[in-house]
């Protein structure tokens, strides 16, 4: 990944590079946590033609506040001509994306690296 800028808000740390994105997810991201994440992921997804990953690896709980962020990141980002990647290692997080209806728009993958691989960056979305 190239030079990053980072910055930590409360349950999220957002790393920043020229055309990558990573928002990691801390702890556990309910309707308390919800509310002023969505003002530093609006601010995460505002840039156009980018690839943004949304990283649940450090996430120990998500409902369906931190479901919502996760479409609203997911559309914010397709409008702007980019894609959003998602690492999530997690089985109850990942069937809960499922039953939230990400199972057929977003391909999880369990480890940064998979995500951070070429030939993943450049099929993935």
């Amino acid at each position: 990944m190239e030079q990053a800028t980072t910055w930590p808000v409360g349950h999220i740390q957002v790393h920043e590079g020229d055309r990558l994105v990573v928002i990691e997810f801390h702890g556990e991201i309910d309707i308390a946590a919800a509310i002023p994440i969505m003002f530093e992921m609006d601010a995460a997804t505002a840039a156009a033609d980018r690839t943004v990953v949304v990283d649940l690896t450090p996430t120990e709980f998500i409902d369906c506040y931190g479901l919502r962020l996760v479409h609203r990141a997911e559309r914010r980002v397709r409008e702007r001509g980019g894609r959003l990647l998602l690492v999530c290692p997690h089985p109850l997080i990942l069937k809960l994306l499922q039953l939230g209806g990400f199972g057929g728009r977003l391909a999880a993958v369990p480890t940064m690296q998979e995500v951070l691989a070429p030939d993943a960056r450049e099929g993935a979305g």
